[in-house]
């Protein structure tokens, strides 16, 4: 395998929004990630997370992001309030840089809902991916019953592209997605 170059042979850089500081994941965030994530109506939202959230499962997933941003394949930021510091979820792209486009995730705690967080993160994360990644689409999806995410994605600028019907298997059934996009050349939310 090939060293994917810069800017993957540097950490993960810090990104800073009005309100938030987007920054690596430390060991000491997996408590309070386990305290967010044992919520199930995260898990609920989301394609990966488990419910219930098993033991030492935050550690796993703080000790993946180095290896994937080094090798060029995602990026994951703690989403915390610059205010406080008080981690109040998570934003990641998944990267498919040969094709100059990712996909954009995010959770956000139950007690931050509705407060804009998702909406600012996300914009903050487009920028880069734009500006510095020089990716050409980032895309994102959310289950037809999270209405929610989808007014995140709007607001940040992403357009709608339709519905994949019983795309993905959860919770022992098929559901369907909502797939959002904005092109590097659109204008930003």
């Amino acid at each position: 395998m090939t060293d994917p170059g810069p800017p993957f042979d540097a950490p993960l850089p810090t990104l800073r929004t009005a309100r938030l500081v987007l920054r690596a994941f430390a060991t000491a965030d997996a408590g309070a990630v386990a305290r967010n994530l044992a919520d199930g109506r995260i898990a609920q939202n989301t394609l990966t997370i488990p419910h219930p959230y098993p033991a030492g499962a935050a550690e796993e997933f703080i000790a993946s992001h180095a290896p994937a941003w080094s090798a060029g394949k995602r990026a994951t930021w703690a989403v915390t309030r610059a205010a406080d510091g008080e981690l109040v979820g998570a934003i990641g792209l998944a990267l498919a840089r040969a094709h100059r486009r990712a996909e954009i995730g995010y959770w956000i705690a139950i007690a931050e809902w509705g407060k804009g967080y998702a909406t600012e993160a996300t914009r903050g994360v487009v920028a880069y991916a734009f500006e510095t990644l020089g990716l050409h689409r980032v895309e994102a999806h959310h289950f037809l019953e999270n209405p929610a995410s989808g007014r995140v994605m709007r607001n940040a600028g992403l357009q709608p592209e339709g519905v994949h019907r019983g795309a993905v298997w959860r919770e022992g059934r098929p559901r369907d997605l909502a797939s959002y996009a904005i092109l590097a050349t659109d204008p930003r939310g």
